[in-house]
C-alpha cells in the first residue's frame, strides 16, 4: 500500500495589489501519496528541499499577467525555482535520489511534468542550496545579463543597483573578474560594506541616503558609465539615464522598484537614449539555459578556489516561506534569500 505523507503548502490567497502581505499566502497542510498515479507518464514525485525567493514571483500573483510567464492562481500553490530529490519517476532520465533544480511548487511533496525540471545536479561538492542561486537561475541570470547582453569589454565603467541581491552581488564580482571598474548600489550600510569589503566593488553607496543620486553618480562615474545592470528601475534608471557613456548598454534584469505600485513611475531621461546611442534590452534567463554547462565551467572553479564570494540569508522551514519572500521588497534580506523545506 502506498505511503500517504504531509504535504504542507503555501497557497495564494488571492491576486495581489499593491504590496504583498503574509495573508496574500496561507500555510495548508495536506497529504499526499508517495507514489505516480498509474498511467501517468512523463511525471516525477520530488521531495523539495530548498527553495528560492524572486522577486519576479510578485509578478506573477498579478490578476493580469500573462500565462506566458506563468501566472499563480488563487487557491493553488506558488510556484518558483527549488532544489528538490526524486522520490519516484516514470521518465527514464530521471532515477530515484537524483537530485534536480528547476521549477517545482512551494510544498513539501511535489508531482510535477519532466517538463519542468531543468537540470539534474551532476556537482555535489558545493552545498545544494546554491542551486537557487549563484549555480541555479539567478547565476544564470547575472552570467546571461552581463557577458551575453552587456558585451563587457575589459576596463569598462560598470554600475549595478541592487548589487547585494542573488544577482547582483554576482554581477559585480563577474565584472571585477573581467577588469572593470564597478560600482554598486544598495539600501543599507551593512549591505554596502558587504559590496566593497566581501564582494570587492571598487565602491559602493546607500542610495536611500543620497538625495540627488544623478550627482553621486557624477561623483563614481566622472567619465560616465558603460554598461548599467539594471535591477531597480524608477528613480535610478532616471538618474543613470542622465551619466550613460556613448555606446553605453543596459542589459535590464528587474525592476523591484515598481513591483508593488499601482502606477509605475515615469522615467523623464529617455531621450539620453538617443543622445548617446544607449542600448537597453530586456532579456529573460531561459532564452540563456542552452549556455549551462558553459556557464558551470565558468563558475564553478572560481567557487572552489575561493575566488568569488556567496552570501545566503536562509529562512528555516516552509511556514517562513512568505515571510522571506515579502522581506525582498523591504531589503529584509542579505544575499540570496533561501528557504529551507527539508535537510536531505
Amino acid at each position: 500500500m502506498a505511503q500517504v505523507s504531509r504535504n504542507k503548502q503555501v497557497i495564494l490567497t488571492d491576486y495581489v495589489t499593491g504590496f504583498p502581505k503574509q495573508s496574500d499566502m496561507n500555510i495548508v497542510d495536506s497529504t499526499i501519496t508517495l507514489k505516480i498515479p498509474e498511467g501517468s507518464n512523463d511525471l516525477v514525485l520530488l521531495k523539495n528541499l530548498y527553495l528560492s525567493c524572486d522577486p519576479y514571483l510578485r509578478i506573477l500573483m498579478t490578476k493580469d499577467t500573462t500565462a506566458e510567464l506563468g501566472a499563480l492562481t488563487p487557491g493553488s500553490p506558488l510556484t518558483g525555482f527549488g532544489v528538490s530529490k526524486v522520490v519516484e519517476s516514470r521518465d527514464p532520465d530521471y532515477k530515484k535520489d537524483d537530485l534536480v533544480w528547476g521549477m517545482t511548487k512551494w510544498e513539501e511533496y511535489s508531482l510535477i511534468p519532466t517538463a519542468q525540471i531543468l537540470f539534474k545536479i551532476e556537482h555535489t561538492d558545493v552545498p545544494l542550496s546554491y542551486y537557487t542561486g549563484i549555480l541555479g537561475m539567478p547565476g544564470m541570470t547575472a552570467y546571461a545579463g552581463f557577458f551575453e547582453v552587456g558585451s563587457p569589454k575589459k576596463g569598462e565603467n560598470v554600475f549595478v543597483s541592487a548589487a547585494s541581491g542573488a544577482v547582483g552581488q554576482l554581477v559585480g564580482q563577474f565584472a571585477k573578474l573581467h577588469g572593470c571598474y564597478v560600482v554598486g548600489s544598495a539600501g543599507t550600510k551593512e549591505k554596502v560594506d558587504l559590496l566593497k569589503n566581501k564582494f570587492g566593488y571598487d565602491e559602493a553607496f546607500n542610495y536611500k541616503e543620497e538625495p540627488d543620486l544623478n550627482a553621486v553618480l557624477k561623483k563614481y562615474f566622472p567619465e560616465g558609465i558603460d554598461i548599467y545592470f539594471e535591477n531597480v528601475g524608477g528613480k535610478t534608471l532616471d538618474a543613470v539615464l542622465l551619466n550613460m557613456r556613448v555606446h553605453g548598454r543596459i542589459p535590464v534584469c528587474g525592476m523591484i522598484s515598481q513591483y508593488n505600485l499601482d502606477q509605475p513611475e515615469g522615467v523623464t531621461n529617455l531621450a539620453h537614449i538617443i543622445y548617446k546611442r544607449v542600448r537597453v534590452e530586456g532579456f529573460a534567463v531561459f532564452e540563456y539555459y542552452h549556455l549551462y554547462t558553459k556557464f558551470l565551467e565558468f563558475v564553478l572553479p572560481l567557487i572552489r578556489e575561493g575566488k568569488i564570494a556567496y552570501v545566503e540569508d536562509v529562512a528555516e522551514g516552509l511556514e517562513n516561506g512568505p515571510a522571506a519572500l515579502i522581506g525582498l521588497f523591504t531589503g529584509q534580506n542579505v544575499g540570496k534569500q533561501v528557504v529551507v523545506v527539508a535537510h536531505e
